[in-house]
Order: C-alpha cells, then sequence, then structure tokens
C-alpha cells in the first residue's frame, strides 16, 4: 500500500473555529430537531427540523479525520457529546423553574408563555436520550469509515470516503434518533417516514456539499501542513490520547 509521506507538524490555527462551529451546529440542531417539517411543494417529504443544519457537522466531522486525524476528532466528538448533554440540562432546569412574576405580561399578553417555553426546551429524557445515543454512535462511526477508508485508499478518491462515511454514519444516527425519541409519541408511519428522508436528505446535503468540501480540505491541509493517516491510530472511542 503507498501512503503518502506525512508533511511536517500541523499548526491547527484552524482547529479551534471548526470545533466550535462543529459544537453550535450539533446543539443547535438537537433542538430544533423536536419540529418535524414539511416541505412546502412536498407534503410527503417529512424531516425532523435539526435536518436543516445538522448535515453540517458531519461534513465538518469529515474535515476532521480528514485534515487532523482520527484522534483528535474523537476528542471533538466527546467534547459535542457533553455539550449536547450540558444543553439539554440546561434547558430542562429553566423550563422546570417558575418564571418571574409578571414574566408572561412583557411580551403577549394572555399568551401562557411558561407553557409554550417548556413545550419547546423541556426536553423528555427520551428526547435527550435519543440525541446523546445517535450523535455518539453516528459520529463514531463516521470518523471510524472516514479513517479506514483514507488508509485503504491511500488517500485518493475524497468523495468515495466522504460519502460512503455519511451513508454508515447518518443511517444509525436517523434511525436511532427518531426511534428512541419519538417512537411510540408520534404515530408509527410519521417515525419510518422520518427516518427514511432524514436519511436521504442528509446523505443528499452531503453529496451536494462535495465541492466545496474538496475545496476547504485542499486549502485547510496547505494551511495547516496537516494530513495524517491513521495508520497506526488505535480506533477505540473510549480513548481520548493522540493515537
Amino acid at each position: 500500500m503507498n501512503i503518502p509521506e506525512l508533511p511536517s507538524v500541523s499548526s491547527r490555527r484552524w482547529l479551534a473555529p471548526i470545533t466550535a462551529v462543529f459544537c453550535t451546529v450539533l446543539v443547535i440542531s438537537n433542538v430544533s430537531a423536536i419540529k418535524p417539517l414539511a416541505i412546502p411543494g412536498l407534503p410527503f417529504v417529512l424531516m425532523d427540523g435539526g435536518n436543516l443544519l445538522f448535515p453540517i457537522s458531519y461534513i465538518f466531522g469529515d474535515i476532521l479525520v480528514e485534515v487532523y486525524g482520527y484522534a483528535q476528532s474523537r476528542r471533538i466528538i466527546w467534547l459535542g457529546f457533553v455539550l449536547n448533554a450540558f444543553a439539554a440540562g440546561a434547558f430542562s432546569l429553566v423550563a422546570i423553574l417558575p418564571p418571574a412574576p409578571g414574566w408572561e405580561n412583557f411580551y403577549a399578553p394572555g399568551v401562557p408563555m411558561q407553557d409554550a417555553f417548556a413545550s419547546i426546551l423541556l426536553q423528555t429524557p427520551r428526547v435527550v436520550l435519543g440525541s446523546v445515543v445517535a450523535f455518539w454512535c453516528g459520529s463514531f462511526l463516521n470518523a471510524w469509515v472516514m479513517a479506514k477508508m483514507k488508509v485503504w485508499t491511500s488517500g485518493r478518491h475524497l468523495w468515495m470516503r466522504t460519502i460512503g462515511s455519511t451513508i454508515a454514519g447518518e443511517g444509525v444516527d436517523s434511525l436511532l434518533f427518531t426511534a428512541l425519541a419519538f417512537g411510540g409519541v408520534w404515530p408509527l408511519q410519521l417515525v419510518l417516514q422520518v427516518i427514511f428522508w432524514n436519511f436521504v436528505l442528509k446523505t443528499g446535503y452531503e453529496i451536494l456539499a462535495t465541492p466545496l468540501t474538496y475545496v476547504i480540505v485542499h486549502r485547510l491541509k496547505r494551511a495547516e501542513r496537516s494530513d495524517p493517516f491513521d495508520v497506526q491510530t488505535r480506533f477505540s472511542p473510549f480513548r481520548l490520547g493522540d493515537s
């Protein structure tokens, strides 16, 4: 197998902003996912609201593995996991605590603001469980497939790696999140439709974003002087070291 020589040590100057975008998209998407959406003009296409942004986290997940390696990506996935759980806990605490006197009259007199606030942000344990389990499983599977395929292909065919890893990761994520969070709450037909269209639309999102992914990856590799191959990496998701 012909593996290209590793370049000099990465500066990682873009790692922090990429991590910030990755985690921000994740937290926003998990709140947005509470609402199922219908596409205007396509009433048979049903998905959760998280689909508007969540595929971006997989695009950035691919970029992290490709430019910084599996070990660095693993740490950021754990950071996203912790922040997701933290956000869910914070929203739930704020929703449970009683509002200040007169709060409901500040914005919309006569509207039960506390009930409206709680109905959106008071995520049930099932939604939180579905969110963190689906993210953890899907993201680690995506990163594993991306890293392994890079070694198998000797760094060629980036499009094949990004799409292949997304099919695996998004498939698991769509199935676990919707089934764990909304199974038995939404009608079965709606659950199945949302799982199907979540997967189709997320994968389609990745395919359409492939040209942009190529541009970002190539520019980042030059800027960071980094193109790692996870030949000797230990792929256990529970390690936080550099190998």
